[in-house]
């Protein structure tokens, strides 16, 4: 520092604290040193000197050549010394204590931790975009195009980050902080701990995800995905398809293992968050037995299929080495006529032609009779043609589903706020696509739709099944229809074929021929409407009601009602005992101390 410019520093006046330290902070950046608060008092005094004084201190008095990982210090001892101090009259003021330094100055600085600080608007910056799934490196990029003399690097944002999840803990634990915001965020979640008190399953449900589950309640695809956190645990991801054929996530579950009776716990907290009938619910999933065994039990009445893609990858990867290329191109089109058979007598014609066709391939025969023919129920068109599944045949959804959700993840270590703060970002912008897709069908339509045929439809009806309505409408108008309708796709679509397009003697087609999951016009999306009941008599007129249906249900539908009553009383009534006895402590310790007053 030169004496001049000395001079016109120390004989200076701040206003306040924060103005004297950025004055020398600045300063003495100029001549290529960086000062850090060494001492402080309130309102009274900072005492500043060279980030590179004092000495390096081993707090865990371990040997240099024992320690774990290898340390360094910049700690040289320097004796560069300022003092600031308050004077009677509110003003600071400056005093050189020490004014040498016992080091060359630096050329840049950028090797000083204090000199890569963000500032506060870099630090909101920092965790707006991290919120938003924006990795560091990017950060990194975005702060520098606001500041090009920034000196952070990419360790600067992992610690800034680091330290704000830190600071949003309030000296939580993680577990205790991951259920307060499902709490407040409006989740529909549950958890489960083993006898020493570990957390082992946790399902949670978006607010968002909930509106979409209820609002298209019928189709769902199951699939565990793996390497999404630092525990290591399966991660059961539920899939529902809209109006528009575009999945949604409904709702997630981390298991402990995958045996039959962690899905058991998983599907009960599906089966009430959905609220809907079973009756009509369509399950599609891999050939994942303990997954089976659980849809089975909390499920009974649900349609299941089998994924017919995995089906054929497992054939191929079990089966193709008994052939040569040849004879399994003629091998794969034989079990696909097994597979896609249209009638119960066209399978059992094709499947006893498909064995005496290969009856010399034994090993072939033998593994797809003992793994597959046992479901045929569940992936053979004979029998999944006969119910609505929207053309979901198979569990490619899921792998999709689990894409998007890496893509946002980016990384398997996180825990598991980290991972739901994720995949809220996911269920954010996919519900906000959905809605905009909602919308827009409502106001704009292709123009090949508008036809008095399909009038009706117009605006009501979503894009994807127009199109669907349209194929089926060129085959009959074209006049290719078969002569016989077998019904496979008015009951799997749920929308006119094109049989009955070429019959039909009206002008146009009726919208009640179309089913409510491709309309639009009776859709609502929004997660805030809530039904409330104001007063004792709305109460005991419902439950009269309930009482009726539930005495004229069918024996089936009401031990699924017990079962599900059930459950949900095992999970409800520790919690309700738990807030009645600390409501008990609360009152006996009122009442305690008016006694004592």
């Amino acid at each position: 520092m030169t004496e001049d410019n000395d001079q016109e520093l120390f004989s200076r006046k701040f206003q306040t604290r924060e103005e004297l330290l950025d004055e020398v902070k600045k300063f003495n950046k100029s001549k290529g040193y960086v000062i850090s608060i060494k001492d402080s008092r309130k309102d009274r005094y900072v005492t500043l000197g060279c980030d590179r004084g004092g000495v390096y201190r081993d707090r865990r008095k371990t040997l240099i050549t024992s320690q774990d990982r290898e340390t360094s210090t910049r700690l040289i001892d320097c004796p560069f010394r300022i003092r600031g101090k308050k004077q009677e009259d509110g003003v600071w003021s400056l005093q050189l204590q020490n004014s040498f330094h016992n080091h060359d100055p630096c050329i840049d600085l950028c090797g000083h931790p204090t000199s890569r600080r963000l500032t506060k608007e870099e630090i909101l910056d920092v965790e707006k975009m991290s919120m938003s799934g924006i990795q560091p490196r990017q950060i990194l990029s975005s702060l520098r195009q606001k500041n090009p003399s920034l000196k952070a690097v990419s360790r600067t944002i992992y610690n800034m980050k680091s330290k704000i999840r830190t600071d949003k803990l309030d000296g939580r634990s993680m577990i205790k902080a991951l259920f307060d915001e499902l709490g407040h965020g409006g989740f529909t979640y549950n958890y489960k701990h083993d006898d020493g008190g570990n957390l082992t399953h946790v399902f949670f449900s978006h607010p968002k995800s909930i509106s979409l589950t209820k609002s298209f309640p019928t189709v769902f695809v199951m699939d565990c995905t793996y390497k999404t956190n630092k525990y290591k645990i399966p991660l059961l991801d539920i899939i529902g398809v809209s109006s528009f054929n575009k999945s949604f996530y409904s709702c997630f579950a981390f298991l402990e293992k995958e045996r039959e009776q962690d899905y058991v716990w998983a599907l009960q907290m599906f089966s009430i968050m959905k609220g809907h009938s079973s009756d009509d619910l369509v399950i599609v999933t891999d050939r994942e037995l303990t997954l089976m065994n659980a849809i089975r039990v909390v499920f009974p009445r649900a349609k299941h299929i089998l994924c017919v893609w995995h089906i054929q990858k497992n054939v191929l990867s079990k089966c193709k080495g008994y052939f040569g290329k040849e004879n399994w191109d003629d091998f794969v089109s034989a079990w696909n006529t097994v597979v896609y058979a249209k009638t119960e007598e066209a399978f059992d014609k094709a499947w006893d032609s498909f064995r005496v066709l290969y009856m010399d391939k034994k090993d072939a025969i033998d593994y797809i009779e003992n793994s597959w023919i046992p479901y045929k129920e569940r992936f053979v068109s004979a029998w999944t043609e006969k119910y609505a599944h929207f053309g979901n045949r198979a569990s490619s959804r899921a792998e999709g589903a689990h894409a998007k959700l890496k893509g946002y993840l980016l990384v398997s270590t996180g825990d598991f706020r980290q991972v739901r703060d994720k995949i809220s970002l996911a269920i954010d912008n996919e519900y906000q696509e959905i809605k905009t897709m909602l919308e827009t069908e409502r106001i704009r339509v292709p123009h090949k739709y508008r036809i008095p045929f399909f009038k009706n439809f117009v605006g009501r009806v979503s894009t994807f099944a127009m199109n669907k309505l349209y194929e089926q409408y060129e085959m009959a108008k074209f006049g290719k229809v078969k002569d016989i309708c077998m019904m496979h796709y008015r009951s799997t679509m749920k929308l006119p074929c094109a049989h009955m397009m070429h019959g039909w003697k009206e002008n146009a087609l009726h919208l009640d021929l179309v089913d409510a999951q491709w309309r639009i016009d009776i859709r609502s999306l929004e997660t805030s409407s809530t039904n409330t009941i104001d007063s004792v008599n709305e109460i005991e007129d419902l439950t009269d009601k309930l009482r009726d249906k539930y005495q004229h249900m069918p024996s089936f539908k009401r031990d699924e009602i017990k079962q599900k009553i059930s459950f949900m009383l095992n999970v409800v009534e520790p919690i309700l005992s738990d807030q009645m006895s600390n409501l008990i402590e609360d009152v006996e310790q009122v009442q305690s101390r008016e006694r004592n007053h």
